[in-house]
């Protein structure tokens, strides 16, 4: 495995890091300009859903095969192809002067998003030494995603007040160009393995894993008595039953079921999909909140979440130096402990709250807590991995993902579960968040061993 020195170790991290905050610039962009492309594109109720959901189902769809290409063609390669791929479908979402156009386009986005997400993780694995080293790159990385998915609200709510809504679109355009040109000259190519792919995995996976997402993001929206939510996520639990099966049986897996005999490894899966299930729908619920309840409008609602955006980075810049004087379980527990705080104060919310009493609070707390899990956990997925897996480690951590939809589908369902007021509800979504939350801290505290072992 080549090392790179570290002068070249700035470049690779500097142009992987900017990639990431392209690829979460652009979730919370679209949504902010979601009501501009309406009026103007005249698109329907549905039509507007799946601005969203077409990016959504594809990326989570695509990323266990992205990896696995990644392994197998070289991840350089991939993670270029990747963000070319996710800069020109941006340019054409811009440009798009139909709806269907626009669908198009935010497909091609979320399969350019699969090529390059898992690229990135499994760049810094191949490319930079184990430890603290290691562990910082993946700290900048989940740093940047963070920075990007916080400063989206607030640079989308600018350009909708003062532009149009296809610079939301347009402003991928320049960064992911840089990228595609550094990205040559900066990032080093990984070992690629000798073989070739494995197609009946990479079938059951990829339809598996979107008819799975195509359900939760159904269920929030007509119910989980819906017929079609019931036989899509009927049908992908059969399909992901044959992707196990399938994987037991190749020679060359898209994901080695192996990766998840180690108990670290599962454990922090599951930490990341309840980290990101509890997260969105914290997110979802406040932003609905602020404007509904506050008056905020949609500048305001991104600044109002901006401090989030520091603790989070605070907390992730922390994380290398705590695994290596820690271990993983500490950083974990107390991860989930801020977290489960955060969501304790957000279920006392009422009518006469305050942005200052309810809301910035929880969300440095919760901010503080996601910094900490999210990189332990995702150094603890890549940690220990045999020569030729770490594009399927990367594509599986990252797949965790669907925890977002999942989250604001389940969290949806309490919503109108609870009734009574605006206010009550949205105190009882808060509730279901706090599930996810306690659900976090027990595997924190039951999965992970207490032997001070440092992620490397």
């Amino acid at each position: 495995m080549a090392i790179m020195a570290p002068a070249r170790g700035s470049l690779t991290l500097g142009v992987l890091a900017a990639s990431q905050v392209v690829l979460l610039l652009d979730v919370t962009l679209v949504n902010v300009a979601l009501p501009s492309i309406q009026r103007e594109l005249h698109t329907s109720a549905a039509e507007l859903s799946w601005v969203v959901n077409a990016y959504t189902l594809v990326f989570s769809g695509l990323l266990l095969l992205g990896g696995r290409a990644g392994d197998i063609l070289g991840h350089r390669r991939v993670f270029t192809a990747g963000a070319a791929l996710f800069t020109v479908a941006s340019l054409l979402g811009g440009l798009a002067f139909n709806a269907e156009l626009l669908l198009v386009a935010r497909a091609a986005m979320g399969a350019g998003a699969a090529l390059t997400g898992p690229g990135s993780l499994a760049l810094i694995a191949t490319g930079f030494p184990d430890g603290r080293a290691r562990n910082r790159a993946y700290a900048v990385i989940t740093s940047a995603g963070s920075v990007g998915m916080m400063l989206g609200m607030v640079v989308g709510g600018a350009l909708i007040e003062w532009g149009t809504w296809r610079w939301t679109f347009f402003i991928n355009v320049p960064i992911g160009a840089a990228v595609v040109v550094l990205s040559r000259s900066c990032l080093h190519e990984s070992p690629r393995l000798r073989g070739r792919f494995d197609v009946a995995g990479a079938l059951t996976a990829t339809a598996g894993v979107t008819l799975l997402v195509y359900g939760v993001v159904r269920a929030a929206e007509s119910g989980w008595e819906d017929e079609l939510v019931v036989a899509s996520l009927a049908v992908a639990a059969v399909l992901l039953a044959l992707f196990v099966a399938v994987e037991a049986r190749a020679p060359q897996p898209i994901m080695s079921l192996g990766l998840l005999r180690d108990r670290r490894r599962a454990g922090a899966c599951v930490m990341r999909l309840l980290l990101t299930a509890a997260m969105s729908g914290m997110i979802f619920f406040l932003t609905l909140y602020v404007q509904q309840v506050l008056g905020f409008g949609p500048l305001e609602t991104g600044l109002a979440f901006l401090p989030t955006t520091l603790t989070v980075i605070a907390a992730n810049r922390a994380v290398p130096w705590l695994l290596q004087r820690a271990g993983p379980k500490p950083v974990m527990v107390g991860g989930s402990v801020l977290a489960v705080i955060g969501m304790v104060w957000l279920t006392q919310i009422s009518a006469t709250s305050t942005y200052v009493s309810m809301i910035l609070g929880p969300v440095l707390l919760f901010g503080a807590g996601h910094g900490l899990v999210s990189v332990a956990a995702t150094a603890m997925a890549m940690a220990d991995l045999p020569a030729g897996e770490h594009g399927g480690a990367s594509g599986l951590i990252q797949t965790m993902q669907v925890g977002g939809p999942l989250g604001i589908a389940v969290l949806v369902a309490v919503y109108e579960q609870v009734g009574g007021t605006r206010v009550q509800a949205l105190a009882g979504a808060f509730t279901g968040a706090l599930v996810l939350s306690l659900l976090m801290l027990g595997t924190a505290l039951t999965v992970f061993g207490t032997r001070r072992r440092p992620c490397t």
